[in-house]
């Protein structure tokens, strides 16, 4: 009963891995800035991004990724807006899907809540996260334009 259990773990485990793009989480290795936040076709709105402050607050903010475990940290420290800091765990699906928890420093796994993402425009020094939120009951992208640094 132990070995089928196991062969079912291993099995689960190894074609999760297989739907991960490892060429794009590689390349998000090193340190990051958030070096704008815009919503196309929308004026200015304003939209609380991650449950942690105004998107316009991310501006600047900083970002590690390490891309051999999927784990990082974020760090907010623009005035005007609440200090932030936390350990973060992300993965990147071959379909582009970014998924995103916010750990602060809780084991990912006892962390209910989590971010979907799409992942677009992604060179050696740039790439781009799209959240689609609701505003008003129309779908908004907020697009978080990274900046290796």
């Amino acid at each position: 009963m132990k070995k089928i259990l196991l062969l079912c773990v291993f099995t689960v485990l190894a074609v999760s891995c297989g739907s991960l793009d490892q060429k794009s989480q590689t390349g998000l290795k090193g340190n990051w800035t958030i070096s704008q936040v815009s919503y196309p076709g929308s004026d200015y709105i304003k939209v609380n991004s991650f449950n942690i402050a105004d998107s316009k607050c991310f501006e600047g903010s900083s970002w590690k990724f390490v891309s051999n475990n999927n784990t990082g940290t974020i760090d907010i420290s623009k005035p005007g807006c609440p200090s932030f800091s936390s350990p973060i765990v992300w993965t990147i699906t071959k379909e582009g899907d970014f998924t995103l928890k916010i750990t602060e420093g809780v084991k990912a796994k006892k962390v209910a809540q989590g971010y979907y993402l799409k992942m677009r425009n992604q060179t050696e020094n740039s790439f781009q996260l799209v959240d689609r939120v609701d505003v008003g009951g129309n779908t908004v992208d907020v697009i978080y334009q990274f900046q290796k640094m």
